[in-house]
């Protein structure tokens, strides 16, 4: 039902505690209109960090203004959301976002040559050679884009995630276990492991923890599901060895890709600290739809005029169909130039897919808060897989973007729903809801249509895809 107007409640900002930060709107009856004449009279609670920043940003104003003349109603259609979390106030302490997840930014990585070799000298096992999935895993944790953890998970750490969705102790979220998995017999309590990758030492393990998991049980509290045709539970199964083990980690260097990477703390010296910071995250190449998802992401009622995206693809291993990562970091390349967009940022992300639907979406928001995000736009069916006989989808639609608006909340970011678009000879890309107003037939190629022609040379309309995408596209299947 529609939200009641709460009279006098400027009156009880004078009340609040200070060192807090609350904006909450309470908006109009769902008869009435808003406008932004009459946003002085929503209820706003708020009190300053004037310690921190002397000054506000009155973010509801700027939102409501995006919608001068739109009924509860109608804003509840287009999922207008005016939550504002307590965190905004905090959010130009650390650059480029709010405070990290768990409030702290973890660094695993040793800064002297002493710290380095005091580690090394406790080595007492031979070094361990990790893949590319557990290579990002090391970097993600050095980097402190995992953060609050320190390590891989150990096996407490590793049942309570798969049990609550959260850490031991500190009740912190967290979407999906970190873990390391071997065939050694010699990785048990009190082993002191270097871990390399391609010839180069990254890490040393200290191990407090090593199991034999139940394989069957982690994939149907990670995925729903233990059936083979799901893409993680083959990684799980097939991919992984059979015994884990868990302790801190103590980085000693990143390591060497084919595209660059940026920590955490970096992305965020690089961010504008005055402005939301709306994360998009994907694992393909970005066609046009992709493109007008991100940039109308801006336009949301709850993103602040003047803010910016973040273009943060993942590069790591994804599922076995999908294009390779040195070719999809190559379109985002020529993508970047071809837009050549100031409101669009880019960073590249080290993440191995787990294509785990909803509890996926929470991982991937927490990997973006920690690089200084504040929104997060959720996609229909996001990490969703299909089944490997059927070709059935796994998830529902909307279940991973109800997942992430269940614990934005928590999480202090805020949800974009990604519109549902498609493109019309007439009017270019639209949504949905106006197609059908307009009485408009959308223009569709599907995906395999688009895969046959890429093979065959033939023309591929710019509307449904960039052409400096489809050249490199090309160049790499030849």
């Amino acid at each position: 039902g529609g939200l009641t107007m709460l009279a006098g409640g400027m009156k009880k900002m004078a009340g609040m505690r200070r060192g807090e930060r609350m904006l909450r709107i309470f908006a109009l009856s769902s008869s009435e209109k808003l406008s932004s004449g009459q946003n002085s009279e929503c209820l706003i609670h708020r009190s300053f960090r004037s310690s921190i920043t002397g000054r506000s940003s009155v973010v509801a104003k700027g939102a409501l203004a995006n919608l001068p003349h739109c009924t509860i109603q109608e804003a509840t259609k287009r999922r207008f959301h005016l939550a504002i979390n307590p965190i905004l106030g905090a959010r130009f302490m650390s650059g480029g976002g709010g405070k990290p997840h768990g409030g702290t930014l973890i660094n695993r990585m040793l800064q002297s040559e002493s710290e380095k070799s005091a580690i090394l000298g406790k080595v007492n096992v031979a070094a361990m050679e990790l893949n590319e999935r557990q290579a990002c895993d090391v970097e993600l944790i050095c980097s402190g884009a995992f953060s609050p953890l320190e390590g891989f998970m150990n096996q407490d750490t590793w049942q309570h995630v798969l049990d609550n969705m959260r850490l031991p102790g500190s009740n912190v979220l967290f979407g999906l276990p970190v873990v390391l998995d071997t065939d050694r017999e010699d990785l048990k309590q009190g082993a002191v492991v270097p871990l390399s990758f391609n010839g180069s030492t990254l890490a040393v393990l200290e191990v407090d923890s090593a199991w034999v998991p139940n394989k069957a049980l982690e994939c149907k509290k990670s995925y729903g599901f233990t059936t083979l045709e799901h893409p993680g539970v083959r990684m799980i199964s097939m991919e992984r060895k059979h015994r884990y083990v868990g302790g801190k980690i103590h980085g000693l260097a990143y390591p060497k890709r084919y595209y660059p990477v940026v920590t955490p703390q970096q992305l965020r010296t690089k961010l504008p600290v005055d402005k939301d910071i709306v994360a998009f995250q994907c694992r393909n190449p970005i066609h046009r739809a992709h493109y007008e998802l991100f940039m109308r992401s801006l336009d949301a009622p709850n993103v602040r005029p003047g803010s910016v995206v973040l273009v943060h693809p993942t590069c790591g291993p994804t599922q076995e169909d999908d294009i390779d990562g040195i070719t999809r970091y190559k379109t985002y390349e020529v993508l970047k130039k071809e837009i050549s967009e100031p409101r669009v940022h880019w960073a590249y992300l080290p993440y191995s897919m787990h294509m785990a639907g909803p509890r996926e979406a929470i991982q991937h928001m927490i990997l973006r808060k920690n690089y200084g995000c504040t929104h997060f736009i959720v996609g229909r069916d996001m990490a969703g897989c299909k089944s490997s006989l059927t070709s059935e989808d796994f998830y529902g639609v909307y279940d991973a973007q109800d997942m992430a608006k269940k614990h934005a909340g928590e999480l202090e970011m805020q949800v974009v729903p990604s519109l549902d678009i498609l493109y019309t000879a007439e009017k270019g890309y639209i949504t949905v809801d106006e197609a059908k107003k307009l009485d408009l037939k959308p223009l569709k190629l599907s995906g395999t249509e688009f895969r046959k022609r890429l093979r065959a040379g033939e023309d591929i309309p710019e509307w449904f895809a960039f052409k400096s995408v489809v050249e490199v596209l090309r160049e790499s299947a030849k």
